[in-house]
Protein backbone atom coordinates (compact mmCIF):
# COMPACT_ATOMS: atom_id res chain seq x y z
CA UNK A 1 0.00 0.00 0.00
CA UNK A 2 1.25 3.13 -1.04
CA UNK A 3 1.61 6.32 1.19
CA UNK A 4 -1.47 8.02 -0.95
CA UNK A 5 -3.92 5.60 -0.60
CA UNK A 6 -3.34 5.03 2.91
CA UNK A 7 -4.11 8.59 3.26
CA UNK A 8 -7.26 7.94 1.43
CA UNK A 9 -8.61 6.43 4.54
CA UNK A 10 -7.29 9.06 7.30
CA UNK A 11 -11.05 10.70 6.95
CA UNK A 12 -14.34 8.86 7.75
CA UNK A 13 -16.83 9.23 4.75
CA UNK A 14 -19.30 11.94 5.24
CA UNK A 15 -22.48 11.23 6.88
CA UNK A 16 -20.72 8.29 8.85
CA UNK A 17 -20.65 10.73 12.48
CA UNK A 18 -24.24 11.29 12.22
CA UNK A 19 -25.34 7.97 11.76
CA UNK A 20 -23.38 6.84 14.57
CA UNK A 21 -24.18 9.17 16.93
CA UNK A 22 -27.94 8.16 15.76
CA UNK A 23 -27.16 4.95 16.74
CA UNK A 24 -24.76 5.58 19.87
CA UNK A 25 -28.28 7.59 21.23
CA UNK A 26 -30.82 4.83 20.57
CA UNK A 27 -27.86 2.11 22.39
CA UNK A 28 -27.93 4.74 25.71
CA UNK A 29 -31.76 4.66 25.55
CA UNK A 30 -31.77 0.62 25.94
CA UNK A 31 -29.18 0.97 29.04
CA UNK A 32 -32.22 1.96 31.34
CA UNK A 33 -35.07 0.55 29.19
CA UNK A 34 -37.92 1.96 27.34
CA UNK A 35 -40.63 1.18 30.24
CA UNK A 36 -40.66 5.07 31.02
CA UNK A 37 -39.47 7.21 28.28
CA UNK A 38 -37.21 9.92 29.69
CA UNK A 39 -36.48 13.19 27.76
CA UNK A 40 -33.18 12.16 26.66
CA UNK A 41 -34.53 8.74 25.51
CA UNK A 42 -37.40 10.84 23.83
CA UNK A 43 -34.92 12.90 21.54
CA UNK A 44 -32.65 9.54 20.92
CA UNK A 45 -35.90 7.74 19.50
CA UNK A 46 -36.54 10.94 17.55
CA UNK A 47 -33.06 11.26 16.13
CA UNK A 48 -33.07 7.40 15.02
CA UNK A 49 -36.39 8.03 13.16
CA UNK A 50 -34.72 11.47 11.48
CA UNK A 51 -31.77 9.38 10.41
CA UNK A 52 -33.72 7.17 8.34
CA UNK A 53 -36.56 9.72 7.22
CA UNK A 54 -35.61 9.49 3.71
CA UNK A 55 -35.71 5.30 3.31
CA UNK A 56 -38.25 3.46 2.87
CA UNK A 57 -38.14 2.80 6.75
CA UNK A 58 -39.24 6.16 7.32
CA UNK A 59 -43.30 5.90 7.76
CA UNK A 60 -42.76 2.29 10.23
CA UNK A 61 -39.81 3.73 12.07
CA UNK A 62 -41.58 7.02 13.11
CA UNK A 63 -45.06 5.13 13.66
CA UNK A 64 -43.25 3.03 15.78
CA UNK A 65 -41.24 5.86 17.61
CA UNK A 66 -44.77 7.74 18.72
CA UNK A 67 -46.01 4.14 20.15
CA UNK A 68 -43.04 3.63 21.99
CA UNK A 69 -43.29 7.39 23.37
CA UNK A 70 -46.46 6.79 24.76
CA UNK A 71 -45.94 3.51 26.42
CA UNK A 72 -47.26 0.77 23.75
CA UNK A 73 -44.53 -1.42 23.20
CA UNK A 74 -44.45 -4.15 20.98
CA UNK A 75 -43.07 -6.86 18.99
CA UNK A 76 -43.58 -4.77 15.85
CA UNK A 77 -42.68 -1.30 17.48
CA UNK A 78 -39.30 -2.54 18.68
CA UNK A 79 -38.60 -4.56 15.76
CA UNK A 80 -38.59 -1.48 13.50
CA UNK A 81 -36.31 0.83 16.03
CA UNK A 82 -34.07 -2.62 15.46
CA UNK A 83 -34.27 -2.49 11.47
CA UNK A 84 -33.58 1.31 11.79
CA UNK A 85 -30.23 0.31 13.63
CA UNK A 86 -29.52 -2.44 11.59
CA UNK A 87 -30.05 0.12 8.57
CA UNK A 88 -27.75 3.34 10.16
CA UNK A 89 -24.63 0.50 10.67
CA UNK A 90 -24.92 -1.05 7.17
CA UNK A 91 -24.91 2.35 5.52
CA UNK A 92 -21.99 2.99 7.51
CA UNK A 93 -20.37 -0.12 5.94
CA UNK A 94 -20.59 0.22 2.74
CA UNK A 95 -19.21 3.82 3.32
CA UNK A 96 -16.41 2.27 4.75
CA UNK A 97 -16.05 -0.54 2.17
CA UNK A 98 -16.39 2.07 0.04
CA UNK A 99 -13.48 3.69 1.18
CA UNK A 100 -11.49 0.89 1.49
CA UNK A 101 -11.86 -0.38 -1.68
CA UNK A 102 -11.15 2.77 -3.40
CA UNK A 103 -7.94 3.24 -1.43
CA UNK A 104 -6.77 -0.54 -2.37
CA UNK A 105 -8.05 -0.31 -5.97
CA UNK A 106 -9.78 -3.80 -5.20
CA UNK A 107 -13.09 -5.10 -7.09
CA UNK A 108 -16.40 -6.56 -4.78
CA UNK A 109 -18.75 -8.55 -5.74
CA UNK A 110 -22.41 -7.49 -5.68
CA UNK A 111 -25.06 -9.27 -3.27
CA UNK A 112 -28.12 -11.49 -4.96
CA UNK A 113 -31.14 -11.03 -2.94
CA UNK A 114 -32.33 -14.42 -2.52
CA UNK A 115 -36.05 -15.39 -0.82
CA UNK A 116 -36.25 -16.66 2.49
CA UNK A 117 -37.10 -20.51 2.16
CA UNK A 118 -40.07 -20.33 4.32
CA UNK A 119 -41.99 -18.29 6.66
CA UNK A 120 -40.35 -17.25 9.92
CA UNK A 121 -40.75 -20.44 12.49
CA UNK A 122 -43.79 -19.41 15.31
CA UNK A 123 -41.19 -20.97 18.35
CA UNK A 124 -39.15 -18.01 17.18
CA UNK A 125 -42.11 -15.73 18.62
CA UNK A 126 -41.03 -16.60 21.92
CA UNK A 127 -37.55 -14.79 21.42
CA UNK A 128 -39.21 -12.33 20.35
CA UNK A 129 -41.42 -11.57 23.64
CA UNK A 130 -38.47 -12.00 25.36
CA UNK A 131 -36.52 -9.53 23.63
CA UNK A 132 -38.96 -6.97 24.00
CA UNK A 133 -38.51 -7.91 28.10
CA UNK A 134 -35.36 -6.68 27.69
CA UNK A 135 -35.69 -3.78 26.12
CA UNK A 136 -38.59 -2.47 28.37
CA UNK A 137 -36.49 -3.40 31.98
CA UNK A 138 -32.98 -2.13 30.03
CA UNK A 139 -30.09 -4.22 30.55
CA UNK A 140 -29.61 -2.02 34.29
CA UNK A 141 -33.11 -4.09 34.90
CA UNK A 142 -31.44 -7.32 34.09
CA UNK A 143 -31.15 -9.66 36.69
CA UNK A 144 -30.99 -13.72 37.21
CA UNK A 145 -34.82 -14.22 37.06
CA UNK A 146 -35.22 -12.31 33.56
CA UNK A 147 -31.92 -14.63 31.93
CA UNK A 148 -33.79 -17.16 33.04
CA UNK A 149 -37.24 -16.69 31.49
CA UNK A 150 -35.40 -17.10 28.21
CA UNK A 151 -34.02 -20.51 29.43
CA UNK A 152 -37.35 -22.73 27.40
CA UNK A 153 -36.71 -20.93 24.60
CA UNK A 154 -33.57 -21.29 24.13
CA UNK A 155 -33.74 -24.99 24.31
CA UNK A 156 -36.80 -25.37 21.77
CA UNK A 157 -35.20 -23.24 19.41
CA UNK A 158 -31.63 -25.36 19.93
CA UNK A 159 -34.16 -28.53 18.83
CA UNK A 160 -34.81 -27.23 15.29
CA UNK A 161 -31.91 -27.03 13.10
CA UNK A 162 -33.36 -24.22 11.07
CA UNK A 163 -32.86 -21.75 13.66
CA UNK A 164 -29.99 -23.26 15.01
CA UNK A 165 -28.21 -19.63 14.06
CA UNK A 166 -31.00 -17.44 16.23
CA UNK A 167 -30.44 -20.24 18.53
CA UNK A 168 -27.00 -19.98 19.70
CA UNK A 169 -26.97 -16.17 19.23
CA UNK A 170 -29.61 -16.20 22.15
CA UNK A 171 -27.49 -19.52 23.79
CA UNK A 172 -24.37 -17.25 24.20
CA UNK A 173 -26.37 -13.77 24.83
CA UNK A 174 -28.09 -14.83 27.91
CA UNK A 175 -25.10 -16.40 28.93
CA UNK A 176 -23.04 -13.26 28.58
CA UNK A 177 -25.85 -11.53 30.53
CA UNK A 178 -26.42 -14.00 33.26
CA UNK A 179 -22.60 -13.58 34.52
CA UNK A 180 -23.33 -9.71 34.40
CA UNK A 181 -26.31 -9.99 36.54
CA UNK A 182 -27.25 -8.48 38.54
CA UNK A 183 -26.19 -5.51 36.13
CA UNK A 184 -27.39 -2.51 38.06
CA UNK A 185 -24.01 -3.07 40.46
CA UNK A 186 -22.04 -3.02 37.08
CA UNK A 187 -19.48 -0.02 36.87
CA UNK A 188 -19.97 0.31 32.74
CA UNK A 189 -22.52 -1.26 30.64
CA UNK A 190 -21.28 -2.21 27.04
CA UNK A 191 -24.02 -0.61 25.39
CA UNK A 192 -22.97 -1.08 21.87
CA UNK A 193 -22.31 -4.53 22.31
CA UNK A 194 -25.13 -5.85 23.87
CA UNK A 195 -27.01 -3.82 21.22
CA UNK A 196 -25.40 -5.07 18.48
CA UNK A 197 -26.72 -8.54 20.24
CA UNK A 198 -30.27 -7.77 20.93
CA UNK A 199 -30.60 -5.99 17.22
CA UNK A 200 -29.36 -9.05 15.48
CA UNK A 201 -31.74 -11.54 17.58
CA UNK A 202 -34.75 -9.32 16.97
CA UNK A 203 -34.13 -9.27 13.21
CA UNK A 204 -32.95 -12.84 12.56
CA UNK A 205 -36.61 -13.79 14.70
CA UNK A 206 -38.31 -12.67 11.51
CA UNK A 207 -36.58 -14.53 9.02
CA UNK A 208 -37.35 -18.17 7.73
CA UNK A 209 -35.06 -20.57 7.20
CA UNK A 210 -31.74 -19.08 4.81
CA UNK A 211 -30.64 -20.62 1.81
CA UNK A 212 -27.68 -23.15 2.31
CA UNK A 213 -27.21 -22.72 -1.54
CA UNK A 214 -23.14 -22.77 -2.55
CA UNK A 215 -21.35 -23.87 -5.51
CA UNK A 216 -19.05 -26.59 -6.08
CA UNK A 217 -15.08 -25.07 -6.17
CA UNK A 218 -12.30 -26.66 -7.44
CA UNK A 219 -8.46 -25.33 -7.38
CA UNK A 220 -5.99 -23.86 -5.21
CA UNK A 221 -5.98 -22.38 -1.52
CA UNK A 222 -3.16 -19.57 -0.84
CA UNK A 223 -3.58 -18.85 2.91
CA UNK A 224 -2.69 -15.31 3.60
CA UNK A 225 -2.92 -15.85 7.28
CA UNK A 226 -5.61 -16.90 10.49
CA UNK A 227 -7.00 -14.29 12.76
CA UNK A 228 -7.72 -16.40 16.01
CA UNK A 229 -11.14 -15.64 18.08
CA UNK A 230 -10.77 -17.05 21.59
CA UNK A 231 -12.79 -17.05 24.64
CA UNK A 232 -13.41 -18.82 27.71
CA UNK A 233 -15.84 -21.37 25.85
CA UNK A 234 -14.83 -21.35 22.25
CA UNK A 235 -12.04 -21.29 19.56
CA UNK A 236 -12.16 -20.20 15.80
CA UNK A 237 -9.63 -20.30 13.45
CA UNK A 238 -10.81 -18.08 10.74
CA UNK A 239 -8.01 -18.05 7.28
CA UNK A 240 -8.21 -15.61 4.71
CA UNK A 241 -6.88 -16.83 1.59
CA UNK A 242 -7.18 -16.61 -2.22
CA UNK A 243 -8.89 -19.39 -4.18
CA UNK A 244 -7.49 -19.94 -7.79
CA UNK A 245 -9.90 -21.98 -9.71
CA UNK A 246 -9.79 -22.72 -13.33
CA UNK A 247 -11.74 -20.49 -16.05
CA UNK A 248 -12.37 -18.26 -12.94
CA UNK A 249 -10.82 -15.24 -11.02
CA UNK A 250 -9.04 -15.52 -8.53
CA UNK A 251 -11.38 -14.92 -5.41
CA UNK A 252 -10.92 -13.79 -1.72
CA UNK A 253 -12.28 -16.60 0.17
CA UNK A 254 -12.36 -17.24 4.33
CA UNK A 255 -12.41 -20.62 6.12
CA UNK A 256 -13.61 -20.48 9.78
CA UNK A 257 -13.00 -23.37 11.97
CA UNK A 258 -14.07 -23.98 15.36
CA UNK A 259 -14.41 -26.25 18.93
CA UNK A 260 -15.68 -26.07 22.01
CA UNK A 261 -13.04 -25.74 25.02
CA UNK A 262 -12.71 -24.85 28.49
CA UNK A 263 -10.85 -22.20 30.33
CA UNK A 264 -8.10 -24.20 31.50
CA UNK A 265 -7.02 -24.57 27.38
CA UNK A 266 -5.14 -21.33 26.38
CA UNK A 267 -1.92 -20.87 24.22
CA UNK A 268 -0.80 -23.90 21.61
CA UNK A 269 -2.98 -26.07 23.53
CA UNK A 270 -5.73 -24.39 21.35
CA UNK A 271 -4.61 -25.60 17.95
CA UNK A 272 -5.21 -29.39 19.52
CA UNK A 273 -8.82 -28.95 19.85
CA UNK A 274 -8.91 -28.52 15.81
CA UNK A 275 -7.15 -31.62 15.14
CA UNK A 276 -9.57 -32.81 12.76
CA UNK A 277 -9.02 -30.25 10.28
CA UNK A 278 -5.43 -31.82 9.63
CA UNK A 279 -4.87 -30.73 6.31
CA UNK A 280 -6.05 -27.29 7.01
CA UNK A 281 -3.59 -26.79 9.74
CA UNK A 282 -0.31 -28.67 7.71
CA UNK A 283 -0.83 -25.75 5.32
CA UNK A 284 -0.97 -23.25 7.71
CA UNK A 285 2.19 -24.55 9.88
CA UNK A 286 4.00 -25.28 6.51
CA UNK A 287 2.97 -22.70 4.30
CA UNK A 288 1.49 -24.99 1.88
CA UNK A 289 -1.30 -24.03 -1.01
CA UNK A 290 -4.36 -26.53 -0.43
CA UNK A 291 -5.51 -28.62 -3.04
CA UNK A 292 -9.71 -28.42 -3.00
CA UNK A 293 -11.78 -31.21 -4.52
CA UNK A 294 -15.86 -29.88 -4.78
CA UNK A 295 -15.51 -28.00 -1.77
CA UNK A 296 -18.58 -25.69 -0.88
CA UNK A 297 -18.45 -21.80 -1.45
CA UNK A 298 -21.11 -19.36 -0.35
CA UNK A 299 -22.43 -16.21 -1.73
CA UNK A 300 -20.36 -14.33 0.61
CA UNK A 301 -16.72 -16.10 0.23
CA UNK A 302 -17.01 -19.06 3.25
CA UNK A 303 -15.52 -22.66 2.01
CA UNK A 304 -17.77 -24.74 4.13
CA UNK A 305 -14.66 -26.88 5.24
CA UNK A 306 -14.39 -30.60 4.30
CA UNK A 307 -10.42 -32.08 5.37
CA UNK A 308 -11.66 -34.97 3.19
CA UNK A 309 -12.27 -32.29 0.32
CA UNK A 310 -8.54 -30.69 0.50
CA UNK A 311 -4.55 -31.52 0.81
CA UNK A 312 -2.19 -29.35 1.37
CA UNK A 313 0.06 -29.36 -1.37
CA UNK A 314 3.20 -27.38 -2.51
CA UNK A 315 4.90 -24.56 -0.50
CA UNK A 316 3.03 -21.33 -0.94
CA UNK A 317 4.76 -17.96 0.55
CA UNK A 318 2.16 -15.72 1.90
CA UNK A 319 3.54 -12.63 1.45
CA UNK A 320 4.21 -13.51 -2.23
CA UNK A 321 0.11 -14.57 -2.37
CA UNK A 322 -0.50 -10.95 -0.63
CA UNK A 323 2.10 -9.05 -2.94
CA UNK A 324 0.83 -10.84 -6.23
CA UNK A 325 -2.95 -12.46 -6.15
CA UNK A 326 -4.22 -10.38 -3.60
CA UNK A 327 -4.55 -6.98 -5.53
CA UNK A 328 -6.25 -8.70 -8.28
CA UNK A 329 -8.49 -11.07 -6.23
CA UNK A 330 -12.57 -10.42 -6.23
CA UNK A 331 -14.19 -9.27 -2.45
CA UNK A 332 -17.06 -11.23 -2.07
CA UNK A 333 -20.22 -9.49 -1.60
CA UNK A 334 -21.73 -8.97 2.07
CA UNK A 335 -24.81 -10.41 3.46
CA UNK A 336 -27.28 -7.88 4.28
CA UNK A 337 -27.28 -8.92 8.24
CA UNK A 338 -23.39 -8.90 8.17
CA UNK A 339 -23.03 -5.28 6.64
CA UNK A 340 -22.06 -3.92 10.05
CA UNK A 341 -18.43 -2.29 10.70
CA UNK A 342 -17.75 -4.76 13.72
CA UNK A 343 -17.39 -6.88 10.72
CA UNK A 344 -15.17 -5.37 7.98
CA UNK A 345 -11.95 -7.22 8.30
CA UNK A 346 -9.91 -6.68 5.03
CA UNK A 347 -6.66 -8.81 3.78
CA UNK A 348 -4.25 -6.14 3.17
CA UNK A 349 -0.07 -6.09 2.96
CA UNK A 350 2.15 -2.90 4.16
CA UNK A 351 6.01 -2.74 4.04
CA UNK A 352 8.82 0.27 4.27
CA UNK A 353 6.99 1.49 7.16
CA UNK A 354 8.16 2.65 10.81
CA UNK A 355 6.78 2.19 14.67
CA UNK A 356 6.15 5.53 16.71
CA UNK A 357 3.73 5.18 20.22
CA UNK A 358 2.44 2.28 18.72
CA UNK A 359 1.02 3.43 15.88
CA UNK A 360 2.25 2.42 11.91
CA UNK A 361 3.48 5.59 10.14
CA UNK A 362 3.82 5.11 6.20
CA UNK A 363 5.13 8.72 5.05
CA UNK A 364 3.26 11.06 6.29
CA UNK A 365 0.23 8.89 7.21
CA UNK A 366 0.02 6.86 10.73
CA UNK A 367 -2.68 3.73 11.28
CA UNK A 368 -3.19 2.18 14.92
CA UNK A 369 -1.96 -1.38 15.11
CA UNK A 370 -4.26 -4.03 17.22
CA UNK A 371 -1.07 -5.16 19.36
CA UNK A 372 -3.77 -5.80 22.14
CA UNK A 373 -5.20 -8.87 20.18
CA UNK A 374 -2.13 -10.55 19.24
CA UNK A 375 -2.72 -14.40 20.05
CA UNK A 376 -1.06 -16.66 22.62
CA UNK A 377 -1.58 -19.47 20.54
CA UNK A 378 1.13 -18.36 17.80
CA UNK A 379 4.14 -16.84 17.87
CA UNK A 380 3.63 -12.72 17.21
CA UNK A 381 4.59 -10.85 19.73
CA UNK A 382 4.22 -6.80 20.67
CA UNK A 383 8.01 -6.62 20.21
CA UNK A 384 8.17 -8.64 17.28
CA UNK A 385 5.82 -6.61 15.38
CA UNK A 386 6.80 -3.19 16.13
CA UNK A 387 10.36 -4.69 14.94
CA UNK A 388 8.90 -5.70 11.61
CA UNK A 389 9.58 -4.25 8.46
CA UNK A 390 6.63 -5.80 6.16
CA UNK A 391 3.23 -6.87 7.41
CA UNK A 392 0.25 -9.03 6.23
CA UNK A 393 -2.92 -7.87 8.55
CA UNK A 394 -6.50 -7.16 8.51
CA UNK A 395 -7.91 -3.42 8.17
CA UNK A 396 -10.75 -3.10 10.68
CA UNK A 397 -12.56 -0.27 11.68
CA UNK A 398 -13.77 1.41 14.84
CA UNK A 399 -15.44 4.68 16.07
CA UNK A 400 -11.29 5.62 16.71
CA UNK A 401 -10.88 4.93 13.17
CA UNK A 402 -9.18 2.51 10.81
CA UNK A 403 -6.78 -0.30 11.99
CA UNK A 404 -4.43 -2.84 11.04
CA UNK A 405 -4.79 -7.18 12.96
CA UNK A 406 -1.51 -8.10 12.51
CA UNK A 407 -1.71 -11.77 10.76
CA UNK A 408 2.20 -12.43 9.84
CA UNK A 409 5.40 -10.13 9.70
CA UNK A 410 8.78 -10.13 8.70
CA UNK A 411 12.07 -9.23 10.33
CA UNK A 412 15.61 -9.46 11.20
CA UNK A 413 16.24 -12.05 12.97
CA UNK A 414 20.62 -12.03 13.52
CA UNK A 415 21.01 -10.50 10.29
CA UNK A 416 17.97 -12.90 8.23
CA UNK A 417 14.76 -12.02 7.31
CA UNK A 418 12.16 -13.82 8.99
CA UNK A 419 8.60 -14.62 8.82
CA UNK A 420 6.53 -15.49 11.84
CA UNK A 421 2.52 -16.04 11.05
CA UNK A 422 -0.36 -16.45 13.66
CA UNK A 423 -0.72 -20.13 12.17
CA UNK A 424 3.47 -20.97 12.72
CA UNK A 425 2.27 -23.42 16.00
CA UNK A 426 -0.79 -25.16 14.20
CA UNK A 427 0.95 -28.61 14.24
CA UNK A 428 2.78 -27.87 17.88
CA UNK A 429 4.91 -25.08 18.96
CA UNK A 430 8.06 -24.26 16.93
CA UNK A 431 9.69 -22.06 19.68
CA UNK A 432 12.16 -24.10 21.71
CA UNK A 433 11.70 -21.99 24.63
CA UNK A 434 7.59 -22.42 24.20
CA UNK A 435 7.68 -26.10 23.27
CA UNK A 436 9.90 -27.01 26.77
CA UNK A 437 7.44 -24.83 28.57
CA UNK A 438 4.39 -26.78 27.13
CA UNK A 439 5.83 -29.85 27.96
CA UNK A 440 6.70 -29.07 31.69
CA UNK A 441 2.79 -28.06 31.83
CA UNK A 442 1.63 -31.41 30.76
CA UNK A 443 -1.14 -31.96 28.09
CA UNK A 444 -4.37 -30.52 28.87
CA UNK A 445 -6.32 -31.51 26.16
CA UNK A 446 -5.40 -35.47 26.77
CA UNK A 447 -5.76 -35.06 30.43
CA UNK A 448 -9.44 -33.40 29.50
CA UNK A 449 -10.42 -35.79 27.37
CA UNK A 450 -8.91 -38.99 29.11
CA UNK A 451 -11.28 -38.07 32.15
CA UNK A 452 -14.44 -37.13 29.98
CA UNK A 453 -13.65 -40.75 27.94
CA UNK A 454 -13.59 -42.27 31.37
CA UNK A 455 -16.73 -40.65 32.93
CA UNK A 456 -18.52 -41.87 29.82
CA UNK A 457 -17.38 -45.24 30.33
CA UNK A 458 -19.02 -44.96 33.79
Amino acid sequence: MQAVQLAALMDAPAGVAAALDAVSGFDTALVNGLARISEPQSAALAALAAAVAGSPLAETVAAAVSKVSTGAIGADELSALAAARAALLGAVHDALIDQADTALGRNRSEWTATPDAAAPSPLAAGSRAWLGELAIAGWRGVDHDLVAAADQTVESLLADPALRRLAMLLDGFTAELGASAPIATMDRVPARRWADLWTRALLLSWRGAESTACESVSGRLLPLGVDMHEHGTAVQAQVHGVLEAAGAPARRVRVSVAAAKVDTIVGPAVWQLLGAHRQLLTALAEHRALELTDMPLTATGDLLWDDDRAKAGEAADPFVTATVQLPQAQAPAVAPLDRDPVHIAEPVALEGYRFRDGALELGEQRIRVELDALPFAGPLTSAGVTGSSSMIGLLRWDVGGWSMRPLAVRRKVKSALTAFHNGDWALGPTDPKVAKAHAKSGDAVAVLRERAGRLLRK
